[in-house]
């Protein structure tokens, strides 16, 4: 077989609804982690009960929007990424043991930069789970959808019946998210990671299964082609979100007491996640869809972060470090939770601009040339100029 078959995705050749989801999304994932850096008296569900009106409508629009959906939508996306992937090997003509191989190589070096992210920058890795779950599952890719369905059904009951536990008033964050000192920091989160990769891939199962399908469909590829279904799917996920974040949202925010009844509308608001990350892509294409080739500056710029989504998102955790690490400028006592929230937009938009200067320069990002570079086994340089998109 041709090894120049076993090559990445050009820029030039990815369709826009993807990257447009994934640039989004790492909006949903900034504002989603920053909260958890803010320090207080007490807490419910990661939020600090402690700080001004505006925290508590700020922390209660997170609860009902992002909290439990943003990551769920990077599922989604993640799962439809390793479909395309092996896909397009074998419309090369790639064996698919061939096609299988590349995906456990590349998830294992995910696991290991993901590995690197959590001890070095971030508790709170993602990179690792997905390489897990691509590394077990890319089988998946050619299961009957029926099996993919189910499954992902039955993972959806049970996730919503386990309930959550984490519903009290905790008096600190989590040590391993603010440790004193850089070593403490290496040694603390090195001996929870592994507990912590497989609890989280858990957790991202469902969203990933139906990636799978949905790329079997081409839901994103073509989305002009399924928009009534594209339109139910944004229509229920994202209203079962909303509907079933509301009521915690509001406990957060204070409008509503935190009663007996807290643990079933935490269980209520995780169950909807799980339905508010397909609800989001699915609008996002038909965002994509309405766009089509008449894309503004905006819409590129967007796209390009998506299409450079793991450097922006190791660049959020760097920002993180930076900002919260009581080793650097330990700024948890000073931001609430409308002053992290802020500081997660603006590092977004600060990815943006980063990410558009790298498209317009004709750069990939240096976190996915690495991957691709430890995936392929190619002689790329980092940066390497590539084919700019108009």
């Amino acid at each position: 077989m041709p090894e120049t078959r076993l090559r990445p995705t050009g820029l030039a050749e990815r369709v826009l609804a993807p990257d447009l989801a994934r640039g989004v999304m790492l909006l949903f994932i900034a504002v989603a982690n920053s909260h958890y850096f803010v320090r207080g008296e007490r807490y419910l569900v990661g939020f600090p009960l402690d700080g001004s009106a505006l925290d508590a409508a700020i922390a209660g629009a997170i609860t009902t929007l992002v909290d439990g959906r943003a990551f769920p939508l990077f599922s989604v996306l993640f799962g439809y990424g390793v479909v395309q992937l092996a896909r397009r090997q074998q419309d090369a003509g790639t064996a698919w043991r061939a096609v299988s191989r590349l995906v456990r190589r590349r998830s294992l070096w995910m696991i290991a930069i993901g590995f690197l992210h959590c001890v070095l920058l971030y508790v709170g890795d993602i990179v690792a789970a997905y390489g897990l779950l691509a590394l077990l599952l890319v089988g998946a890719v050619r299961w009957k959808e029926w099996v993919l369905l189910t499954l992902a059904g039955l993972i959806f009951v049970l996730l919503s019946l386990q309930g959550n536990a984490d519903v009290s008033l905790r008096e600190a964050p989590d040590p391993t998210l603010l440790p004193p000192d850089p070593l403490t920091a290496i040694v603390e989160r090195a001996a929870a990671w592994p507990a912590l990769v497989p609890m989280v891939a858990v957790g991202l199962l469902m969203p990933f299964l139906l990636g799978i399908v949905a790329a079997r469909r081409r839901l994103l590829e073509e989305p002009a082609r399924h928009r009534v279904l594209l339109g139910v799917a944004a229509f229920v996920g994202i209203g079962a979100a909303v509907a079933g974040g509301l009521p915690l949202g509001l406990t957060v925010a204070g409008v509503l007491p935190a009663g007996a009844d807290l643990g079933l509308l935490v269980t209520v608001h995780d169950a909807t996640g799980y339905l508010g990350g397909p609800g989001y892509a699915a609008a996002l294409a038909l965002v994509a869809a309405r766009i089509g080739e008449r894309r503004g500056p905006i819409t590129r710029a967007v796209t390009a972060v998506g299409q450079r989504s793991l450097t922006c998102y190791l660049s959020q955790s760097v920002v993180w470090t930076l900002v919260f690490a009581p080793y650097a400028l330990d700024l948890s006592d000073d931001l609430g939770v409308a002053g992290t929230a802020a500081l997660a937009v603006a590092t977004w938009l600060a990815t943006v601009g980063m990410a558009e200067l790298m498209r317009r320069k004709g750069w990939r990002g240096p976190a996915e040339v690495l991957l691709r570079r430890l995936t392929y086994g190619t002689g790329q340089r980092i940066l390497r100029p590539i084919s700019v998109q108009p």
